[in-house]
């Protein structure tokens, strides 16, 4: 049995994002998208959402390359001078690690990232992290207290199996093989810790290796090589004249999400793209 839900993450980062998701559910595949509650197009973003029932819409939360939901100077060691987050994820997560002044902040942030979604009224599809943070434990330690608060949503489990990978995309053989190793070892203790807060997760992930790389052709690989269970697949399409060819996130993900090769190609595999909650409902 193959099961596929479809996400685009940072919706309300900017309204190009915001424009190539709604575009991308209206016209193509996408099945869920995953909100930035302090992106500084949150608003229009939730407007979109609350136009499109049909679009499951999930928390993303974000502690960096992003602004906070909190006023700077009630996280002070999550943020610079400007007021925003580190664009270091590796230095940010190593100091995260071993801050307890560090986590506190970041908890009472994700703490406010889940009270601003509840603000919304949208119900709450699914939970994941920008950069995949939700693997760092000081985060998945506040998902697993927080989520069951909040309707218990599904959570992203962002291994991407190598075999499928390799088969779809012929092509960056140690990145592949890497990412599997590295990611499949940060998520063992996230996996055990959300399971035991009775939060669902997906089986599988594509995108990790082909972040701002999933075109209409890459797409159509993932789909012929899919895994038996729940695979998500995710992009970060963008539309827009402000975009150039080397922006991320990308209009040619967008074109992929929309093509109707694509999008025969998923019914003629006889798939229906789910929310996480459909997905992964008990």
């Amino acid at each position: 049995m193959k099961s596929l839900i479809v996400t685009a993450d940072d919706f309300g980062m900017s309204l190009p994002v915001n424009e190539g998701i709604e575009a991308s559910h209206k016209q193509g595949i996408l099945s869920t998208t995953s909100l930035m509650t302090g992106g500084e197009a949150f608003d229009d973003a939730v407007e979109r959402a609350r136009s499109m029932p049909g679009l499951g819409v999930g928390l993303h939360i974000h502690l960096v390359d992003s602004r906070p939901v909190l006023p700077p100077e009630q996280v002070p060691d999550l943020v610079g001078p400007d007021g925003n987050f580190s664009n270091n994820p590796e230095k940010f997560g190593f100091n995260l690690f071993f801050s307890r002044e560090m986590r506190r902040q970041a908890q009472a942030e994700i703490a406010a990232q889940f009270e601003r979604f509840r603000s919304t009224g949208l119900l709450m599809d699914h939970v994941n992290g920008h950069h995949h943070f939700h693997m760092h434990p000081a985060v998945t330690d506040a998902i697993a207290r927080l989520a069951p608060k909040f309707g218990s949503p599904p959570v992203r489990y962002p291994v991407e199996p190598f075999g499928p990978s390799w088969r779809a995309g012929a092509d960056k053989p140690i990145r592949r093989f890497f990412n599997w190793a590295f990611y499949a070892g940060l998520t063992h203790r996230m996996r055990r810790k959300l399971e035991s807060a009775g939060l669902r997760l997906n089986d599988h992930v594509f995108g990790v290796n082909d972040t701002g790389g999933m075109t209409e052709a890459r797409i159509l690989a993932y789909l012929e090589n899919l895994p038996d269970g729940i695979t998500e697949l995710y992009a970060h399409p963008a539309m827009g004249n402000d975009l150039g060819p080397e922006s991320y996130p990308s209009v040619e993900e967008y074109r992929g999400l929309v093509s109707p090769v694509v999008r025969a190609k998923v019914a003629a595999l006889g798939l229906h793209p789910l929310t996480f909650k459909a997905a992964l409902a008990p």
